[in-house]
């Protein structure tokens, strides 16, 4: 007789196909099944990637009624006092990857880290979050065609490539996302 193991499912709410991509290859490989879910979902301004995160994890998971996760990222340039941080959406959506090396045109000091903050909530229970970094520094020029910053943002080990160039799974391996979703793996399985 074959004895199947069986996963542990988690809803993964977020209205970006990309992110839930790679949010359902990542958590696949720990043993939990990672549903997308697309709802609509107030999103707060703030300073802190964990209030935003967090606030939305409450939020979808009343919505959904069952255990959820969100993710919120940003991308953190140090010459540029950590902007655009928790705006990075805003300012993807406004400026692009053009806009953001415009604006560090003739700046020498690149150095950058993608954050990324997973924060879990069950229906009627307080947020958890599980945050994973990825340092690097910003490219001169747009590289690679994926989504969001990553044809601008080159990873310490990656071997000189900007998160565009790579596959989905070399990018996985590696990344701010990876390694928030790996901590919060760990806790899920072992709760």
């Amino acid at each position: 007789m074959m004895v199947v193991a069986l996963m542990k499912r988690i809803y993964c709410v977020t209205g970006n196909k990309h992110k839930a991509g790679e949010i359902i290859e990542i958590l696949r490989e720990y043993g939990v099944e990672a549903r997308h879910i697309d709802v609509d979902l107030t999103e707060i301004q703030s300073e802190s990637l964990e209030e935003v995160a967090s606030a939305c994890a409450v939020e979808a998971s009343n919505k959904v009624g069952e255990e959820v996760i969100v993710e919120d990222s940003g991308l953190f340039i140090s010459s540029l006092n950590g902007f655009p941080g928790p705006y990075s959406s805003y300012v993807y959506k406004t400026l692009g990857c053009g806009g953001l090396l415009k604006l560090m045109n003739g700046v020498s000091g690149r150095k950058a880290v993608f954050r990324s903050v997973v924060a879990y909530c069950r229906q009627g229970g307080s947020p958890k979050t599980f945050v994973g970094e990825a340092y690097g520094e910003i490219a001169y020029e747009e590289k690679g065609t994926l989504w969001g910053f990553d044809p601008i943002f080159i990873p310490e080990g990656g071997g000189g490539q900007t998160y565009a160039e790579m596959s989905r799974g070399e990018k996985n391996r590696t990344s701010h996302r990876r390694k928030a979703l790996e901590n919060f793996a760990h806790w899920f399985l072992d709760r």
